[in-house]
């Protein structure tokens, strides 16, 4: 029985290439990485990970590091599923979200990554097998984007093969908002698929206006239009605002995925599988939203994502963006003509590049 010998987390601020902006979270010059090397007793290493948009990291680091590792190593490293419950309710006074489920995610995929690479499979095949090629698109961070830029990203996304593109929706003035997109349609043509996000920008009704004013644009989704808490407002955005609603990637548990699905105000549940616990809690929401015969989509960490999707009947689209950390990656995710295709490594197949990673330490 392999056991978990030494469990590992650094931080380190990756900067971006170029400032990025959304309806809330303001500019964005750099992430923060936030790994997890767990190595078991033969010496096997599985590496796991998750990422902030700038802030609170030292938490997530501090929360692995002081409030995990004592308690698990020395633990079975194969039995996934009781790690997780233990670590779930080893934070779970201080936690229930936030931070604590950010840390037992990094844990979880670095489990997960050991347990394929143990098995020598691709982790996508560990968890079901589904289909290797994911239908993919490129998530712009673009709001402030001028149009001329907008559509110059999106060109260069065409020719990097992707076949779907979401952008950002959220300006002070809803007319501009409708101009951009009714210029994206125009430029990608009717049939191109195309999504919006707000980022929780708006109260439901100001979402349902928005809606509305865009129905015309024919839009795959309309991305977390208000707060993931406002459940109500969510299942009126659905109803009155004549487009399907994305949503999940603000949201830490299964029992939020859980009762906004069945009160009706999700379209499309979008879990980050660094947020929500791991891939134990991505597949966990993935198959909720396979029972309640919903396509489930994905937020961040598309390397990661891309061996869940696989592995899901169900799966709609994977967000592919890297936030600069392809750069730090030895085979970064290949996008073939609107496909992401889930490497047949063993494990998720990810090698970070540790070397030049440590001069960006946090």
């Amino acid at each position: 029985m392999n056991k978990i010998a030494s469990l590992r987390s650094d931080l380190y601020r990756i900067p971006l290439p170029v400032t990025l902006t959304d309806s809330t979270h303001g500019e964005m010059t750099h992430f923060e990485l936030i790994t997890a090397r767990v190595v078991d007793s033969d010496g096997v290493e599985g590496v796991g990970y998750t990422y902030t948009v700038g802030t609170n990291g030292s938490a997530i680091h501090a929360t692995i590091a002081k409030d995990l590792t004592p308690s698990l190593v020395g633990e079975r490293a194969d039995l996934i599923e009781a790690l997780w419950q233990k670590m779930w309710w080893r934070v779970h006074y201080g936690g229930r979200g936030g931070a604590a489920t950010m840390a037992i995610a990094a844990i979880d995929i670095a489990l997960w990554d050991l347990k394929a690479k143990r098995f020598n499979v691709p982790l996508w095949t560990l968890l079901g097998g589904f289909d290797a090629k994911v239908p993919c698109y490129a998530g712009g961070i673009d709001l402030w984007f001028t149009l001329d830029a907008l559509l110059a990203q999106t060109d260069g996304n065409l020719k990097k093969g992707f076949r779907a593109i979401k952008m950002k929706v959220g300006r002070p003035k809803l007319s501009e908002d409708v101009a951009r997109v009714q210029a994206m349609r125009k430029h990608l043509g009717a049939d191109f698929p195309l999504m919006v996000d707000a980022n929780m920008r708006w109260s439901a009704d100001e979402a349902i206006r928005a809606a509305r004013a865009m129905q015309s644009s024919q839009l795959v989704w309309l991305e977390e239009p208000t707060i993931p808490d406002d459940i109500a407002g969510h299942v009126r955005i659905v109803r009155e605002g004549g487009l399907p609603v994305a949503t999940g990637e603000n949201m830490h548990t299964l029992n939020e995925f859980q009762n906004m699905i069945h009160a009706g105000g999700v379209t499309f549940p979008e879990p980050d599988v660094t947020v929500v616990g791991g891939v134990t809690g991505f597949m966990k929401v993935a198959r909720l939203a396979e029972a309640a015969n919903l396509p489930v989509t994905s937020h961040g960490a598309h390397d990661i994502t891309v061996h869940c999707l696989a592995a899901c009947p169900n799966r709609s689209y994977l967000e592919a963006h890297g936030f600069g950390l392809d750069k730090y990656i030895a085979d970064p995710l290949k996008i073939e003509e609107g496909f992401a295709i889930a490497p047949d490594r063993p494990g998720h197949g990810i090698v970070f590049d540790w070397k030049g990673l440590e001069a960006l330490r946090g």
